[in-house]
């Protein structure tokens, strides 16, 4: 429900000012007029714009978690939903988090559920939430996967934390680098080209020396023309990314990352086995699991394959054979989930393989964070070592050729 403000005159002629709660504009004026009012101006009022303004905003990651921990722990207890949302209403301070959840209940109290609720604000709920969600709805074990969202989360904000705690540092050296690089090649080296122009006219400069004056040259030329076109491929980039088609691409580019892209895949699959397993334990239909559990990977290229299987189960096949046939699934995983089949506890070795892979995935995530560190000081140490090399071996072969001409001389004199 908004907040409408009004200017309206009575019967009498009389001007009256005020506000009305109502779902929508045409509502409000159906208030109005059921009142004998007649409207000459109707607005939102100054709590709905505040309200609308805060549903393009976000929420930090840990508040939700605890959110979702506190839902899930409420319903837990044999709290009906809309009193658990209207105690979490009461109890939340973030604003932003307070007004989406008051519209959540809301939109549930009028019969709509909660995933389809959390759905009504994507910058707030993530895909996977809703998925998790709408899982927990169709098994009837919501606040189990409440509870595995707010573990979820913790976890992602968690490995986030490190992540930023493992970077501040190189990434330090990196900006300052950076700029120490960039006043080089800027302010330093062009210093040194009046000393190369006799050697580059007799076509002795080293490679690296021709290549570091030419950056030299771009960056002191056509450095604006660098930065504008820096900023426009991130605009571009970003307006890219933000459809369906660019989002596709953005997942099927993170799984090709070297290193990473395993992690993010062995995390998707896991997220898919747990919610499959999960649904078909609490008697989910396994066509009807599959449509579920394959929104809660996170990644739409394996989506995609797990939608194709899907096609592939409802046509009669096993699930382990299409599955295998994506190419997006590991070969262990789909053994596993051969066996799981043949031997009809399908649900059990799923819940088992995503424990297994969760397992796997933090030890690859934290060797993936301690490798950063070194891997981002050996790429500045290269680029330092380069520029030195660069400029101090024209020095060196002038030297030596100046050595070789001086005992030259003293010879044959």
């Amino acid at each position: 429900m908004a907040e409408f403000r009004y200017i309206a005159r009575e019967l009498s002629g009389l001007q009256v000012e005020g506000t009305v709660s109502a779902a929508s504009e045409r509502e409000a004026l159906g208030s109005l007029a059921a009142r004998n009012l007649f409207p000459v101006s109707i607005d939102l009022a100054d709590a709905a714009k505040a309200h609308l303004a805060n549903k393009r905003r976000r929420v930090p990651a840990r508040v939700l978690a605890v959110f979702y921990a506190q839902l899930a722990d409420l319903l837990r207890a044999g709290v009906p939903l809309l009193r658990s949302l209207d105690l979490l209403v009461k109890q939340t301070r973030q604003m932003t988090l307070k007004l989406v959840v008051q519209e959540v209940r809301d939109q549930v109290a009028d019969g709509t559920r909660l995933a389809e609720a959390l759905r009504q604000h994507p910058t707030v709920f993530n895909e996977l939430t809703i998925s998790m969600v709408r899982a927990g709805e169709e098994g009837s074990f919501l606040e189990e996967s409440l509870q595995r969202i707010a573990d979820f989360t913790e976890h992602q904000e968690e490995l986030k934390g490190r992540v930023i705690g493992a970077m501040a540092y190189p990434a330090f050296l990196v900006v300052v680098g950076t700029l120490i690089l960039v006043g080089m090649l800027i302010f330093f080296v062009p210093k040194f080209e009046p000393l190369f122009d006799t050697m580059r006219a007799e076509n002795r400069l080293p490679w690296a020396t021709i290549a570091l004056l030419n950056i030299s040259g771009a960056i002191q030329h056509y450095g604006w023309i660098l930065l504008i076109a820096l900023g426009g491929s991130v605009f571009f980039g970003q307006n890219y990314f933000s459809n369906e088609i660019g989002r596709r691409r953005f997942d099927e580019i993170r799984l090709k990352i070297f290193g990473v892209g395993r992690v993010i895949r062995s995390l998707a699959v896991a997220r898919f086995c747990r919610v499959l397993g999960t649904l078909l334990r609490n008697g989910v239909p396994i066509l009807s699991s599959l449509q579920i559990a394959k929104d809660a990977t996170g990644n739409r290229v394996i989506s995609e394959a797990i939608a194709q299987a899907a096609d592939h189960v409802s046509a009669g096949r096993s699930l382990a054979q299409p599955l295998a046939e994506c190419g997006q699934f590991p070969i262990d995983v789909i053994e596993m989930i051969a066996v799981g089949e043949e031997a009809n506890n399908l649900e059990q070795v799923l819940v088992g393989i995503a424990d297994k892979m969760e397992r796997q995935t933090n030890r690859q995530l934290d060797l993936v964070v301690r490798l950063l560190e070194p891997l981002m000081l050996v790429v500045m140490a290269g680029v330092i070592l380069f520029v030195l090399i660069a400029l101090m071996l024209p020095i060196f072969n002038s030297s030596s050729m100046t050595a070789v001409d001086t005992s030259l001389f003293r010879h044959f004199c």
